[in-house]
């Protein structure tokens, strides 16, 4: 509100100036007056200040009506992609799998959403993998499979889940090299 008076004014001072940089006049003498006077528009038109405490009741120009959204909110409208590179695309949700080279599970406790790959081709340059797609590379991470497929109803994509594959690790000793049993002795004629 308090900028566009000032705007408002500031445009107002701009024309008159115009007008009076034609009349010889003393240095600095219409911008003094012109301050003032948006001193005097501003504190005139200025909005009156609201209490925090009145904010959580109704606001006076509210008069009661609640807005209500009915359905499911989708913002894939106005996400900014393409639509050709969103129609007919699914969004493959899963956990990612452990680090093959490690023992540790680190990175494997959330739940990761990624676009299916659209064509590649061989780039006769450098002989690399090339392609057109934006989202070949997007991956989101997750707390939870929930949030993502909320996350994809937002935007309005077709998702599907792959279902984690929990193993358990066989427990290896070191000592299981030396014990004296039928399956691990081994012959020494």
């Amino acid at each position: 509100m308090a900028s566009r008076i000032l705007s408002q004014t500031s445009l107002k001072f701009l024309r008159n100036a115009s007008k009076v940089s034609r009349q010889p006049a003393a240095p600095f003498s219409v911008g003094a007056v012109h301050s003032d006077k948006i001193d005097d528009e501003l504190k005139k038109r200025e909005a009156p200040l609201v209490p925090v405490d009145s904010m959580t009741q109704t606001h006076p120009h509210q008069s009661g009506v609640t807005i209500s959204v009915t359905g499911v909110e989708d913002v894939g409208v106005i996400s900014g992609v393409p639509e050709e590179h969103i129609k007919n695309r699914l969004v493959r949700i899963c956990k990612p799998a452990r680090n093959s080279m490690q023992s540790g599970s680190a990175n494997t406790h959330h739940w990761e959403m990624e676009f299916e790959s659209r064509e590649r081709w061989e780039n006769p340059l450098m002989g690399w993998s090339s392609t057109a797609d934006p989202l070949s590379n997007l991956k989101v991470s997750f707390a939870s499979e929930a949030e993502a497929i909320e996350f994809c109803e937002k935007n309005g994509w077709q998702w599907f889940i792959e279902v984690p594959k929990e193993t358990k690790p066989k427990v290896k000793n070191y000592g299981v090299n030396f014990s004296w049993n039928k399956r691990t002795r081994v012959s020494t004629k």
